[in-house]
């Protein structure tokens, strides 16, 4: 694997759309932009979402009229399945974006 890049892993719904499922609401820009940076940069992005069938492909189009692509949606990169020789249930990434998200730290304080 090329460690020359990071992978994110971003959630949809709260996170990069502010959205009561299954509607589509409004776009977090400052998010969008940042990840759009990151891609540019040559960084990998993984949309992590629990929307499947009519609702995810309603997203990655949401997604994708924000300027905002993904190397892989719900799944680990080839790369990683190739590294690994699986493909794990749980995304390998180097960050997790996420409204629910919370450092373990958080609970010992």
């Amino acid at each position: 694997m090329d460690a020359s890049y990071q992978i994110i892993a971003v959630d949809f719904d709260g996170t990069l759309c502010f959205s009561n499922w299954p509607e589509l609401g409004e776009p977090n820009r400052p998010l969008i932009e940042f990840l759009r940076a990151q891609k540019q940069s040559g960084n990998k992005l993984i949309l992590w979402t629990c929307r499947a069938g009519e609702a995810l492909d309603k997203a990655v189009s949401w997604c994708r009229e924000q300027g905002l692509s993904f190397d892989a949606v719900n799944d680990n990169l080839p790369e990683i399945v190739e590294q690994y020789g699986n493909n794990s249930r749980k995304i390998t990434c180097d960050y997790y974006i996420d409204d629910r998200a919370l450092l373990p730290e958080a609970l010992m304080a």
